[in-house]
């Protein structure tokens, strides 16, 4: 009998073979990166299973890589403490204000540094960029806020951070990348410079948008120093201020918890409070809102940075 012949497989079906050097290189680099990541993961992992297993085993650094006599008295603890509820409003309020209008001051100036017919353009593009090299110093600084009169106000968090010279250089580089016939069309039609940003040039222009509001708000929520220099009004502590002064009196705190109540006084050696469960609770409460946000813009970042960075 005659065997049939079998039809012949279509293209691109069959198994394409991996050279030996590609697989090596393959595994190599996939290792590589895993331990990178690890490492990267790895500190904030050790943070939360510390704050939930036992204070005694933690304290004496017998809690490294699963958590050990779990238990949420460390947070429940932890959040009583007096002031934070309010130094996490004033953060969040910070960061959403201070994050918009550096994202929409960055926007604007960014766009009017295209524009041709701006007065003296190339002079203040410089006067910009020579800023980011020259600083007048911490005492000038403090001078200038208290003579403004923002010192010890809400808006010292947001007003010296709406132009922000980098930010402002992405968001030329990539106005410039956008095909200028878009604007033409606009002009031809009537439209005047702000219609054209806000309806032609903003829509644009998310990437790097969502790429600033992610520098802003990082930048915003960790930042502790204003508050060390600016104020001492109790009400406008920022939360990352209040972690600095909890890491610095974790000692003082933990004895304070202790004796603050009688279930504390009959709790077992695993859930009394230690200066290192201070430490790493407060650290993971801190860190965690960013860590949920983060991610969220993450696929525009690398959008945001590269569009309009090479240019032909």
């Amino acid at each position: 009998m005659k065997r049939k012949k079998t039809a012949p497989a279509p293209p691109g079906t069959a198994k394409r073979r991996i050279p030996p050097g590609d697989l090596v290189f393959h595994i190599c680099n996939y290792t590589i990166f895993l331990v990178f990541t690890l490492v990267c993961v790895y500190p904030f992992y050790y943070l939360i299973i510390n704050t939930i297993s036992s204070n005694e085993l933690s304290a004496n650094g017998l809690v490294n890589l699963f958590p050990r006599g779990i238990h949420l008295n460390n947070y429940i603890e932890v959040f009583k403490l007096n002031g934070l509820g309010t130094a996490f409003g004033v953060s969040v309020a910070r960061t959403v204000l201070g994050t918009a209008g550096t994202v929409m001051v960055s926007a604007f100036l960014g766009y009017m540094f295209t524009q041709k017919k701006m007065w003296k353009r190339k002079f203040w593009y410089r006067f910009l960029v020579i800023t980011m090299y020259f600083n007048a110093g911490v005492i000038p600084m403090f001078m200038t806020m208290k003579m403004f009169r923002l010192t010890n106000s809400f808006w010292v968090y947001v007003i010296p951070a709406l132009v922000q010279p980098y930010n402002i250089i992405l968001v030329k580089t990539y106005v410039e990348s956008i095909p200028s016939s878009m604007e033409e069309a606009a002009e031809i039609d009537g439209a005047g410079v702000l219609q054209r940003f806000l309806k032609v040039t903003l829509p644009l222009c998310m990437p790097i948008l969502a790429t600033i509001a992610i520098f802003s708000a990082v930048g915003q929520w960790n930042s502790f120093n204003d508050t060390l220099i600016y104020i001492t009004d109790q009400r406008l502590y920022s939360l990352q201020y209040l972690l600095y002064t909890y890491l610095n009196q974790a000692s003082s705190l933990a004895k304070m918890i202790k004796s603050s109540g009688i279930a504390n006084m009959t709790a077992s050696l695993a859930t009394q409070q230690t200066p290192t469960s201070i430490r790493m609770t407060v650290s993971v409460i801190v860190v965690l809102p960013i860590l949920c946000i983060y991610p969220l813009f993450q696929r525009y970042f690398v959008k945001g940075i590269m569009i309009g960075a090479v240019k032909g």
